[in-house]
């Protein structure tokens, strides 16, 4: 079975950003693909963060972090407000002009059971520590998901910063 993926919505930011929303995503797709690459405005610290919620929700959310920083190791497993906690690059620290990579795979979005997900993001400094983290999530919920929000509760998504949503479908 051959699969497919048509490209929902991109968005570029034009200036700082606080959040970044795709709503009225259609219900026609087998699973949806996140592809961020961004950076925040936060002024103090080398890092920040990039929420994922669905459907506008603050609740019923576990995630499970596995996460590398060049010199340490952690992880994290509990209850959340979110679905995922990504890490991107600030300007307070960070090496000037770099963006994270990250990746957000929403499987069964429209079906009417629990959602899981897994995410994946990079941030490099130029320095010692450069994080790796690996999540999976599952959103307690049997809604479709509608609506991906993201946010950087830490500062701004900076200009340049890129978003790409994707639907996959069984060809």
């Amino acid at each position: 079975m051959a699969y497919s993926f048509e490209l929902i919505e991109a968005k570029t930011l034009g200036s700082n950003t606080a959040n970044v929303n795709f709503t009225s995503i259609p219900q026609t797709y087998t699973d949806l693909y996140l592809l961020i690459s961004a950076r925040s405005t936060r002024g103090t610290y080398s890092d920040s963060s990039c929420y994922v919620k669905v459907n506008s929700s603050s609740t019923s959310y576990t995630s499970k972090l596995f996460e590398g920083s060049g010199s340490a190791v952690g992880s994290f497993n509990g209850n959340t407000t979110r679905l995922h906690d990504c890490i991107i690059p600030a300007d307070g620290a960070a090496t000037a002009n770099t963006f994270s990579n990250i990746r957000v795979y929403l499987p069964n979005y429209a079906g009417s059971n629990y959602k899981s997900s897994t995410a994946d993001s990079i941030m490099e400094t130029n320095a010692a520590t450069a994080y790796a983290q690996l999540w999976a999530g599952l959103w307690s919920n049997t809604a479709a998901i509608t609506e991906i929000n993201l946010s950087d509760p830490l500062g701004n998504f900076k200009t340049g910063s890129t978003f790409y949503l994707y639907g996959i479908k069984n060809s």
